[in-house]
């Protein structure tokens, strides 16, 4: 059959059109841009100073930027920057819309904190060990640095006086703690410059405190190890580049270490594209949630139920043909490849289970079992399990004359989702009464029941990766992806979607999974495995993206909905063990083997 749009009993098939260049609907649409920096500058009065309320900054000229820099004397300093563990950052990671926009969140979070590392070596320095060393992590100020070798001079309490060294911040306390919001401590750390000319003629700084009790001045002369307000002169002088490129650095107001930490490369995430890279139109694709009517073989052979045709869409030369037409008023409910890709099983609403053989284009064999529709398929190699509406799960022996072998009866309602794990022989089956069990093999009574899920349970993935681990997503009224150990029986994953989640699948080259959504957003979302961190938010489905599949090289997935479309994505990157020898010397090495 040639990509047209089919005339025949069925009166529709699918139809290629090409690159979404073609389609007025491909265009994603993109959240609005969010800025990476969200603090607000101090709101002004109508007179544009600042609050009176505020008795700090009552004398204080008004400051106009994105962000309040404090200036570098004076207790303003303490006010506007803390060197304790705590950062002064936007309070966005329990925001409302997280779920929804997790990407462009990490991004801000990200970008405030190089802000804020970047910020602290403009104001410190030197005096900031390893200010700008770690991006993720800010600097701290150890609890245990050595006493300096000055002479002190003074009536505090040596507690004080470790609180105002280790921690950056005044300490008004006294020797026995009742005084401590009496004293009145001032520390003014010394201007640092720029000039490496002028470095070595700048005098030490001081620390000066004065207390109620007494008018003693502490003087602090250079240490040797860094304090956060004593200055130290280099040990030896700067070079000075004759570089082109550091001498234009060298003009700029920004310290040389922020200049590193902003010229540093950073690690950009996997550049996936936001829209499919073809379309088929798929009239008649049922929008209905227990369905599963999309499933790609082994063959490269992409199988779709429409209405009450099979048709088979070849992905080496595009081509459409139809499989099979069930007759007696029937449709298609439910299809999946055995292993190999060379045969189809297709269930239907009345409750039959057909088994043909794509080659041949031929129906070698029909089972009966089932009361009402049969929702879900799945192959371990002979062994064919199918999930009803009837709320049964029969296991077939294809190789033998009985239409099946035993009949699992844990599910109150509809089953919905079925996946075999063939390496460890179980079978995991979800259903609209909210449960998942796993079954051990062909035995009637379940390895394990999970009760966590609060929707009906479709979604349902085994991890090629590792043992045991098994995924598993909720509808509408749950909307949380679930990961578990199914070797101890324990939940190792929640995730929070906002969406129904209508499919999930592994990927076969790496550690991520995807998942397909319904109500409300109809989106589709890469994660990574085991932190659950959104790698991609891709959209363009204008109705429940109820189907999944993916393509036998684990590069592609094509997704199905109610809008009557199928799209093709290229998410995941190749398979590493799969690309050929670089060399000819090797791959001869490896033929000699």
């Amino acid at each position: 059959m040639n990509n047209s749009r089919n005339n025949t009993a069925s009166g529709r098939s699918i139809v290629n059109n090409g690159n979404t260049s073609n389609r007025n609907n491909l265009e994603t649409p993109r959240s609005p841009s969010r800025s990476t920096r969200n603090l607000e500058p101090p709101k002004l009065n109508d007179g544009g100073a600042l609050p009176s309320s505020s008795p700090r900054r009552r004398n204080q000229k008004s400051i106009f930027s994105d962000r309040y820099i404090p200036n570098r004397t004076g207790i303003d300093l303490q006010a506007a920057f803390s060197l304790s563990n705590q950062e002064i950052l936007p309070e966005i990671k329990n925001r409302q819309d997280r779920i929804d926009n997790e990407i462009e969140i990490r991004k801000e979070e990200e970008a405030n904190q190089t802000f804020s590392t970047i910020l602290k070596a403009e104001l410190f320095g030197d005096n900031v060990p390893m200010a700008t060393a770690n991006l993720s992590k800010p600097a701290k100020v150890s609890n245990s640095r050595p006493n300096s070798t000055g002479n002190l001079n003074s009536t505090a309490s040596s507690s004080s006086l470790h609180s105002i060294r280790s921690s950056g911040m005044p300490d008004n306390s006294s020797t026995g703690g009742d005084e401590s919001t009496t004293g009145n401590t001032r520390i003014t750390p010394p201007r640092s410059t720029r000039n490496n000319a002028s470095n070595n003629s700048l005098a030490s700084g001081s620390v000066n405190t004065t207390t109620n009790h007494d008018s003693n001045s502490i003087t602090n002369t250079p240490r040797q190890t860094a304090n956060l307000f004593t200055y130290q002169s280099p040990k030896k002088n700067r070079p000075v580049s004759r570089d082109l490129q550091n001498e234009l650095y060298s003009l700029s107001p920004v310290r040389q270490e922020s200049q590193k930490l902003l010229l540093s490369p950073q690690k950009k995430p996997r550049n996936i594209s936001k829209v499919p890279y073809r379309v088929l139109d798929a009239p008649e694709l049922s929008d209905d949630f227990y369905l599963n009517l999309v499933d790609w073989g082994q063959q490269d052979i992409l199988a779709v139920g429409l209405g009450d045709s099979v048709y088979l869409w070849d992905g080496s030369t595009q081509s459409v043909d139809r499989l099979c037409n069930l007759s007696n008023k029937d449709k298609v409910t439910s299809i999946n490849w055995i292993g190999s890709g060379t045969h189809l099983a297709v269930g239907t609403l009345k409750g039959l289970v057909e088994i043909w053989d794509a080659t041949k284009i031929k129906c070698v064999r029909t089972m009966t079992g089932h009361s009402l529709r049969v929702s879900s398929l799945a192959w371990n190699e002979h062994i064919l399990s199918s999930g009803s509406r009837d709320r049964t799960i029969l296991n077939r022996d294809v190789r033998i004359e009985n239409h099946y072998v035993n009949k699992f009866e844990a599910h109150k309602q509809e089953v919905c989702g079925l996946k075999w794990n063939v390496e460890e022989n179980k079978l995991a089956s979800g259903g609209n009464d909210n449960k998942l069990f796993i079954w051990d093999g062909l035995n009637t009574k379940p390895l394990y029941q999970f009760n966590d899920h609060t929707a009906a349970v479709k979604a349902i993935s085994w991890s090629p990766h590792q043992r045991g681990v098994l995924a598993s997503g909720g509808g509408t009224a749950d909307k949380t992806i679930k990961t578990w150990n199914t070797l101890t029986g324990s939940l190792t994953n929640n995730v929070n979607t906002g969406s129904q989640v209508c499919n999930l699948i592994w990927s076969k080259n790496s550690n991520e999974l995807v998942s397909t959504h319904g109500f409300s957003r109809n989106q589709i979302i890469v994660w990574k495995y085991p932190s659950m961190q959104q790698i991609a938010q891709l959209t363009g489905h204008t109705y429940r993206v109820l189907y999944l599949s993916l393509s036998p090289d684990g590069e592609t997935i094509v997704t199905g909905a109610g809008d009557e479309t199928l799209r093709f994505w290229n998410v995941f990157d190749k398979n590493k063990n799969d690309e050929p020898p670089s060399s000819v010397l090797l791959d001869a090495f490896l033929q000699l083997r």
